[in-house]
């Protein structure tokens, strides 16, 4: 007996042991941090002479960072963990680059998309216009790859120079869309799916109720995607000479170009015109060092990256006088109920936000940016309820869509003043659905029931009994005034009647450029273009433009200033993050799974667009 107690002291001591260690580390790691804090006004970071920006798109490009925890990021970036999955925001990219533009010490921008996986057409098309403008400078832009995704090239062709390594590849995959469908194992679970829906487009619920696409839901696909490729296709067109049997869509037309280029896909993109110039890592190296000169320290070329760039330039200074602004409130993300953090849109805190600008007497025009496909009902009217309460303050209210506003997207954009999209956001999806499970029969198979007593008939929402007919005729009935009431909004807020509303509606998407032909979109533009209208229907010239965003709390201050101030310090990796697909495709239906969890409207009703990608 007294070996094995003195087999568990001892175990018991390796672990205490290893749990001390552990936290020495993590003490000694958070010394370090705050040291690096302290000596970070002794070292600002400069901007070399002649330097190069870098800039590095990372993972989707984002109208508001989804918010992590600074001290997670920061030994997520320490350790080289993933954490969670990179993104660049948007506004950043296009600051750097319309600062460099004139910067004496900038002498071009390097475009690093080893790590990039897209975000959206707009905002693409926002980067690729910044460039354009950037290169009226005289100032080149490049950008070099191993290989090159279809979204990293279409960033790619806005430069000067395109370069690809001698052994890498480009090729045109087209758009689309392919989701997961749960019928089958659900009924092998033995789940009983309840669903509930108006609008013969409205497909969110296909997944759990057929194993395939309806052919309603294929229309409303092939409507859209094609579209979304045309203007890809012909943007491309406009900024290089590329063989159109590339760009056909054809396999034929591919075969045939590789096999003129002796089946080598890099010197196929070079002779189609999709590259300038094939290059080794050293020789692209090389030409970069004869640009700006050798970094003797770095022992390589100067560059700066536009992140660091950013923190470099001098603070604006503080007005003396207060001035007129237009708030920018910034809506990203699926549609919760309750509070959220950025990344998700909760409907309190997205209306507390909109509450924050009306109760400041500067906010003189409101501009509501949306980027989502939709979400919780209860929560979309939580926040349109503060679109109404602006517009009864005399503040006009201009809704300005991003990459996608659908469904509860565009239910918080309805009653605005104006609303703009771009020509290739995704919109509509005006319809309802309500969907829940049961596990009665999951139960019985394993010998397992429920039973008991109610005083009434109403149905109980309870997932081990199965729902009454009644009970499911009480809830269409509710999912049906819900759509009345969403498609008798868009017609009050756009003059429409319901006939011409419900025409366009029933769960159907539209790009930015359809919508404005069926009255769902005034203006075509983007984000400037909106803040520009907002001013305009306020009567102001001089403004300034204030991003209402959520108060972080003492302990998330504290975090943010000690590991947000230490991440800029971080050595830099030279080694390029490319993706890797499998993992990409993973994380992308673990998004797919996550969004069920994300079901937490009160009255169980959603305005979710099937068909729209998560921002």
């Amino acid at each position: 007996m007294s070996g094995i107690a003195n087999v568990f002291k001892k175990l018991f001591g390796l672990i205490n042991g290893i749990r001390k260690i552990i936290l020495n580390i993590i003490f000694f790691l958070i010394v370090a941090v705050v040291f690096v804090v302290m000596m970070a006004d002794d070292e600002p970071i400069l901007v070399p002479d002649n330097g190069v920006m870098v800039v590095k798109l990372s993972g989707s490009l984002v109208e508001e960072t989804t918010w992590v925890d600074p001290m997670d990021s920061f030994f997520n970036e320490a350790f080289g963990s993933p954490g969670t999955p990179p993104e660049t925001l948007l506004k950043d990219v296009l600051e750097s680059i319309e600062k460099a533009k004139t910067d004496e010490r900038i002498s071009g921008l390097y475009l690093d998309l080893s790590s990039f996986t897209g975000g959206g057409m707009n905002k693409m098309k926002q980067v690729g216009e910044a460039l354009l403008n950037f290169r009226e400078s005289g100032k080149p832009v490049y950008s070099y790859g191993d290989v090159y995704s279809q979204s990293q090239y279409f960033i790619a062709a806005h430069g000067d120079k395109v370069y690809l390594n001698p052994l890498g590849a480009m090729m045109f995959e087209g758009m689309g869309r392919y989701g997961l469908y749960f019928k089958d194992l659900l009924s092998k679970l033995k789940v009983s799916t309840h669903v509930f829906k108006v609008g013969a487009y409205k497909s969110a619920v296909e997944p759990y109720t057929r194993s395939d696409m309806s052919e309603q839901a294929k229309e409303a696909n092939a409507e859209l995607y094609d579209a979304l490729w045309a203007d890809y296709t012909s943007s491309l067109q406009q900024l290089r000479e590329i063989d159109e049997r590339l760009l056909s869509g054809t396999i034929d037309g591919f075969k045939a170009v590789l096999a003129e280029s002796d089946e080598d896909m890099a010197k196929m993109t070079l002779q189609a015109g999709l590259v300038d110039e094939l290059l080794t890592r050293e020789q692209f190296r090389t030409q970069m060092i004869n640009l700006t000169g050798l970094d003797k320290d770095e022992k390589s070329w100067r560059k700066i990256s536009h992140t660091n760039y950013l923190e470099a330039q001098e603070p604006a200074l503080p007005a003396d006088v207060e001035q007129d602004q237009i708030a920018l409130v910034v809506a990203r993300g699926v549609i919760v109920d309750g509070y959220q953090k950025a990344g998700s849109i909760g409907g309190d805190s997205t209306a507390a936000l909109l509450r924050k600008a009306r109760l400041d007497e500067n906010t003189k025009a409101v501009v509501l940016r949306i980027d989502s496909p939709g979400g919780s009902g209860f929560a979309s009217e939580v926040i349109r309820q503060e679109v109404l309460e602006l517009q009864e303050a005399g503040i006009p209210v201009i809704a300005s869509m991003s990459s996608v506003a659908a469904s509860g997207g565009y239910w918080i954009a309805a009653s605005a003043d104006q609303i703009w999209a771009a020509p290739t956001t995704i919109t509509g999806s005006i319809g309802v659905f309500g969907m829940f499970f049961t596990i009665e029969d999951s139960l019985a198979h394993i010998g397992v029931y429920s039973d008991g007593y109610h005083t009434t008939e109403m149905p109980v929402m309870d997932i081990t009994r199965p729902l009454p007919e009644a009970g499911a005729e009480v809830i269409q009935s509710s999912i049906n005034k819900f759509y009345h009431d969403f498609v008798s909004m868009v017609a009050e807020g756009r003059d429409m009647t319901y006939d011409q509303v419900h025409e366009v509606a029933q769960g159907r998407v539209w790009t930015g450029v359809k919508a404005q032909e069926l009255g769902l979109v005034d203006r075509l533009g983007d984000l400037d273009d909106a803040i520009s209208a907002a001013a305009e229907l306020a009567g102001l010239t001089e403004f300034e433009v204030t991003t209402i965003a959520p108060e972080l709390n003492a302990r998330e201050r504290f975090l943010r200033d000690v590991f947000g101030t230490a991440q800029v310090f971080l050595p830099v990796s030279e080694t390029p993050r490319t993706i890797d697909p499998m993992k990409q495709q993973l994380m992308g239906v673990w998004r797919e799974l996550q969004l069920t969890s994300k079901f937490n409207d009160p009255k169980g009703v959603y305005l979710l667009c099937e068909l729209c990608p998560l921002p």
